[in-house]
Formats: structure tokens, C-alpha cells, sequence
């Protein structure tokens, strides 16, 4: 049952077929839908909308990407323009089925660049940007933004709890959870909490059993993996295993040997059919630094150099039959979404 009125969607249409016909509306055109009249609005706005559209097979998938953005000359009265060194990111959009690009609005709290190194999650069809370093004094931070795509608009959520930097992060059932990370002192954490998009608020966790610094989160079936990372007195000494929080009881459970001893997991952990983790760095030689993998759809979008320093490229990887991975197909980038990609991930809009 619909607890929103559907009346007058469509004048001269029966409010079934008025509700079809605005759930067949392709995403990219719900930001000019919503502006329509205000039941419009408030239909495309809603969670139950989302949950119908997703029901009938009418979301898309997309991945969402820290970018760094196309580098500005600073102009300088002395000796003319420069450029400018440090980076700033942004946040790119990539449709796997149009091959096409666009690029989010920036956060108005931080309009030249997003937060370095902050985290990505999709929840409900939006996306959840947290934490990070303050672009311009490199203090963390602990800022929540979640954006839009029915409105093209940011929100301000309720600020993380605490400092924490290279986190791990994953989203399941409207909330995001993380874990793992380092203090504003550099000290290896290994609390957890979770973020309840509907309700604006957090939830402290039980502790898993060891501090995970610079791990990596992956949401596999009804668990948050929590991948690899170190502790306080073992800087940069990956270890070789994982936590796993169920969902129902919340409850972490240890994975020795998850993972290979000594290899960073960040942005490079996929999972194959048999629930195993792989490292997407290992797919091939033209993506085995700066690696980053975001399954979308049933592919992946993979991005990495051959050799530090080298340009960063494009791929996309199929899944073959028997839960394998194909090989790269480089795919054409523009030039302005080309920089370098620092993390992401898939958004079902």
C-alpha cells in the first residue's frame, strides 16, 4: 500500500498508469521532473518510490568516483599563469550502459575540492560523502554530506562521532558502517560505528578484535568485511586477515588468511562468486599501482597505472560464466575525467 496520495500525476490518466509512467522516467531526467508541480516532487523524492522503481527493475547503476580535477593555472602577478601542484577532487559519475561522464556539484561547504581521502557509500539511491582531510589546512575532518540525484542537491548529515582517517566503509539496508582507520594522532583504531541515513544518526558498534589502519571495507551477503590494515606498532605491516560483522547479530568473527600478508587492500579488494576476496591489482600488469575497482552492474570499472608516475587508465572487466573475470577493455575517457581516481563507488539510482 501507498502511503503517498498518487492523485493527479497525469490529468486523464488512472493513477496506476500515471505512477507507471513516472517510474519508466530515466534517472538523469528526475532533477526536471521534480521541479513539475509538487506532487511530482514529493513522489520522486520519496524512499517508496525508490523501493518501487527498484522493484520493477527501473534503477541504474552508476559508479561514483573521487576524481581529482583538471588542473587551473594560478596566475601570479611576477611571472604569470601557473600550475597549480596540489590537486583538488571532485566527484565523477560514469554510466557503464552510455559510456557517458558528468560531473556531481561541488559541496557548497567546500566549493574548490572535496575533503582529501574522504569515503564514499551508497545508500537508498544517494550518496554518502564522509570524512577526509580539510583541503586547505589537512586536519581531519568529520563532515557528512549525502547527495540527491532526483534533485541534484547536497545535504549536510550529522558529523561522524570522532576524527578518523583511512577507514574501512560499507552500506547495507539504509546505514553505513565503518570501521578501522587511525585518530587525528595517528593512533590505529578499532571501533566501529553505523550511520542511519533516514534517522541523521550514529550508532557506536561492538569493537573488533585488533586495530585496523588504512583497511578496506567490502559488504559481502548479509556481512561488512572489514580487509586487512595494521596496527599502532606495526606501521604499513598489512596483515593478512579480515573481521566480518553480521548484520543481524552483530557480531564480528575473524578471517585469518583472507587476504595476502603485506599487500595494502585500499580501493583494489574485489570479490569473486565463491564469496573469496581477490585484489584487482592482479587482473593485469597496466593497472598494478594506484588500483581501484568499483563493481557496477556486472562488470567492473578499473583504474590503475602500469608503473608509479605513469597516466592512470580506464578499464572495464565482465564477469565471464563461472564467476571469472575477463580481460581489460580500455574504454575512451575525456580529457576533463581523466585525473587521477582516489576511491569509490556503485550507486543503484
Amino acid at each position: 500500500m501507498w502511503s503517498l496520495k498518487l492523485t493527479q500525476l497525469l490529468p486523464g490518466l488512472p493513477e496506476e498508469l500515471g505512477l507507471e509512467c513516472l517510474t519508466r522516467l530515466p534517472y538523469s531526467a528526475h532533477p526536471v521532473a521534480s521541479q513539475v508541480c509538487r506532487p511530482w516532487r514529493t513522489l520522486l523524492e520519496s524512499q517508496q518510490f525508490y523501493h518501487h522503481r527498484k522493484k520493477n527493475g527501473h534503477t541504474h547503476k552508476v559508479a561514483c568516483l573521487v576524481q581529482a580535477l583538471p588542473h587551473e593555472p594560478v596566475v601570479s602577478e611576477s611571472d604569470g599563469p601557473k600550475s597549480n601542484d596540489s590537486p583538488s577532487y571532485g566527484i565523477a559519475v560514469f554510466d557503464p550502459v552510455s559510456c557517458s561522464w558528468q560531473r556531481v556539484d561541488p559541496v557548497p561547504k567546500y566549493p574548490n575540492g572535496l575533503p582529501l581521502f574522504c569515503q564514499l557509500a551508497s545508500c537508498e539511491g544517494k550518496l554518502v560523502a564522509m570524512g577526509g582531510w580539510d583541503p586547505a589546512s589537512y586536519d581531519p575532518v568529520t563532515d557528512v554530506f549525502v547527495y540527491d540525484f532526483t534533485n541534484s542537491q547536497w545535504r549536510k548529515g550529522n558529523d561522524m562521532p570522532s576524527k578518523r582517517s583511512f577507514f574501512a566503509i560499507g552500506s547495507y539496508s539504509g546505514r553505513v558502517y565503518v570501521a578501522g582507520g587511525h585518530d587525528e594522532n595517528k593512533n590505529a583504531l578499532k571501533s566501529a560505528w553505523v550511520y542511519d541515513l533516514r534517522l541523521d544518526e550514529w550508532t557506536e558498534l561492538t569493537q573488533m578484535s585488533q586495530e585496523r589502519d588504512e583497511c578496506q571495507g567490502v559488504v559481502i551477503g548479509d556481512e561488512f568485511w572489514v580487509v586487512s590494515g595494521y596496527g599502532t606498532e606495526s606501521q604499513g605491516v598489512f596483515e593478512g586477515g579480515a573481521e566480518a560483522l553480521d548484520f543481524g547479530s552483530g557480531r564480528w568473527r575473524r578471517l585469518d588468511g583472507a587476504w595476502e600478508v603485506g599487500q595494502c587492500p585500499r580501493q583494489c579488494v574485489g570479490v569473486g562468486r565463491d564469496g573469496k576476496l581477490t585484489s584487482w591489482t592482479e587482473l593485469d600488469s597496466a593497472v598494478r599501482v594506484g588500483t581501484c575497482g568499483v563493481t557496477v552492474g556486472g562488470g567492473t570499472l578499473v583504474m590503475g597505472s602500469e608503473y608509479q608516475g605513469a597516466k592512470q587508465g580506464f578499464y572495464m572487466v565482465e564477469e565471464m560464466k563461472g564467476g571469472q573475470n575477463g580481460k581489460l577493455e580500455r574504454i575512451s575517457v575525456p580529457d576533463e575525467f581523466s585525473g587521477f581516481v582516489q576511491s569509490g563507488c556503485c550507486v543503484e539510482i
